[in-house]
C-alpha cells in the first residue's frame, strides 16, 4: 500500500482528569456533564443539578477513587495507556507503510483537547486526517461527541482539513480476536483444564462489561447496546462458549433514570446464590484501562462478588498498547490513510 500523501491520524479517547484532586476533577467533569450528548435534559432543569448538587458534592468522592488507581509517577492510567497508544501506533504504521505517519492524541474532555490535536496536525503539513475515536461501539453519547467538538474546533478555520472518521469497529474480526486471546491467555494461567471444568459445570461464567447508557435513548435509536451484544456474541462465539456460560451486561449507572440492563453489579450480586462461584471479567467497550476498569469493576465490584460468596474474581485487562490491538488499529486505518 502506499500512504496518501499529507494524512495523519487523530487517536481520540473520553479523557481523564488532570490530578486525582477535587479541583481537577470538578473541573473535568464540569465539561463532560455539560455535554448535551451525555446528559441530554433541558439545561434550566440540569444545570441547577449539576452546579447545585453534583459539582458540589460528588469531585470529593471520586477524587478518592481516583487516588487510588492514579499511577505515582505517570499519573492517570488512561492518559499513560493512550500515550502508548499513540506512540506504539506511529511505530506500527510507519513499519506499514514504509515511511512516517503522524499521529496525535486528543480527548473529548480535559487535556490534551482535541482542538490542540488537530492543530498539532495541521502544523506537521496534514492535510488530510483520519479520525479513530478509541470507542469500539458507536454511541450518540461517545463517539458522536468526538464529532461534534471537531467540528467546533474547526468552526472558525477558513481551510478545513479532509476528514475520514471511522465510526465503529465492534466486530472487526481483529477486534474479536484479540479480545478472545486476552481470555485464553487467562485461562491457560489459571489452568485450562480446571476452567473448562467449572464452565461445563456451571460454576464459572465469563461477563463481558460494557458501559451503560440510558435506555431511553438505545429506545430512540442509539444502536450501542445492540452492538455491543454483537461483540459478546462474537466473542462468545471465538471462544466456544454455550448460552448460559457468558453475559452482556452493563456498568456505570448514574441517576435514577433506568438505564440498559442486566446491570454488572446486580448479576455479580446474585450470581453466589445460583451456585455461580467463578467469573472471569472483561470489558470490550473500554479501549484503556481507566476509573471505571481498575476501581469500579477490578475493585468494587470484586468486593460485591466475593462478599456475595462468590469464590474466584478474575479481571481481564483492556487491550490497552497489547501488539494485537496495535495491529487491530492498523488494520483499520491502513485502507483510509492510502491512495
Amino acid at each position: 500500500m502506499t500512504l496518501r500523501p499529507s494524512v495523519g491520524v487523530l487517536l481520540v479517547n473520553l479523557g481523564t482528569p488532570d490530578a486525582p484532586t477535587p479541583g481537577a476533577i470538578r473541573k473535568y467533569l464540569a465539561e463532560f456533564l455539560h455535554d448535551r450528548r451525555v446528559v441530554d435534559l433541558t439545561r434550566w432543569l440540569w444545570c441547577p443539578i449539576l452546579h447545585g448538587v453534583i459539582l458540589r458534592i460528588r469531585p470529593a468522592k471520586v477524587a478518592k477513587l481516583y487516588d487510588s488507581i492514579w499511577l505515582p509517577e505517570e499519573g492517570s492510567p488512561l492518559m499513560v495507556v493512550s500515550r502508548q497508544q499513540q506512540q506504539q501506533l506511529a511505530l506500527a504504521l510507519e513499519k506499514h507503510f514504509g515511511e512516517p505517519v503522524p499521529v496525535a492524541l486528543g480527548m473529548t474532555y480535559g487535556n490534551p483537547s482535541i482542538a490542540s490535536a488537530l492543530s498539532e496536525l495541521r502544523e506537521k503539513g496534514c492535510d488530510n486526517i483520519v479520525v479513530l475515536p478509541l470507542y469500539p461501539q458507536y454511541s450518540s453519547a461517545s463517539t458522536a461527541s468526538v464529532f461534534d467538538v471537531i467540528a467546533k474546533a474547526l468552526k472558525q478555520q477558513k481551510d478545513i482539513p479532509g476528514l475520514n472518521f471511522i465510526r465503529d469497529y465492534h466486530q472487526h474480526p481483529l477486534y474479536i480476536e484479540a479480545l478472545a486471546d486476552s481470555v485464553r491467555d487467562y485461562w491457560k494461567s489459571a489452568g485450562l483444564d480446571k476452567v473448562q471444568e467449572e464452565y461445563q459445570s456451571g460454576r464459572r461464567r465469563l461477563m463481558m462489561s460494557f458501559h451503560g447508557i440510558p435506555k431511553r435513548y438505545e429506545t430512540e435509536g442509539d444502536p450501542y447496546p445492540e452492538q455491543c451484544r454483537t461483540t459478546a456474541a462474537l466473542v462468545a462465539k471465538a471462544l466456544d462458549l454455550e448460552d448460559g456460560q457468558w453475559v452482556a451486561s452493563f456498568q456505570s449507572r448514574f441517576g435514577r433514570e433506568e438505564w440498559v440492563k442486566p446491570y454488572t453489579d446486580q448479576l455479580l450480586e446474585e450470581w453466589p446464590k445460583q451456585d455461580i462461584s467463578c467469573v472471569d471479567v472483561i470489558c470490550p467497550g473500554f479501549s484503556a484501562d481507566c476509573l471505571e476498569t481498575l476501581e469500579e469493576i477490578q475493585f468494587q465490584n470484586r468486593e460485591l462478588f466475593i462478599e456475595s460468596d462468590g469464590k474466584d474474581f478474575h479481571y481481564i485487562p483492556c487491550l490497552n498498547a497489547t501488539p494485537a490491538h496495535i495491529n487491530m488499529m492498523v488494520d483499520i486505518l491502513s485502507k483510509s490513510l492510502s491512495q
